[in-house]
């Protein structure tokens, strides 16, 4: 069992929720709708000055499952290029 978390731009996530529930049969998460934050590039807080906003999806997959959420995401990543999108994996027990 693998833990995902992708944290990306509001832009992106239905993109993004449609790629994986269309490709992962019986795909779960947890969606944390907005984020706020600091990333490599810019802030994004919601505010006047840095308007931007994230969101958050927790999933608990199948090994086998993680190829597919990293090919979703290239995919994702080639149609939005400037788009921040970050996938993790963590090891479940």
């Amino acid at each position: 069992m693998t833990r995902v978390e992708i944290i990306a731009n509001r832009s992106v996530e239905d993109e993004i929720i449609e790629g994986l529930e269309e490709t992962i049969p019986g795909f779960y998460y947890t969606l944390l709708p907005v984020v706020h934050g600091r990333g490599k590039e810019e802030y994004c807080l919601g505010t006047a000055t840095w308007p931007e906003e994230n969101f958050l999806l927790l999933s608990y997959i199948s090994d086998g499952d993680m190829e597919a959420v990293s090919q979703v995401i290239r995919d994702v990543k080639k149609q939005f290029p400037k788009e921040g999108i970050k996938l993790f994996f963590l090891k479940g027990e």
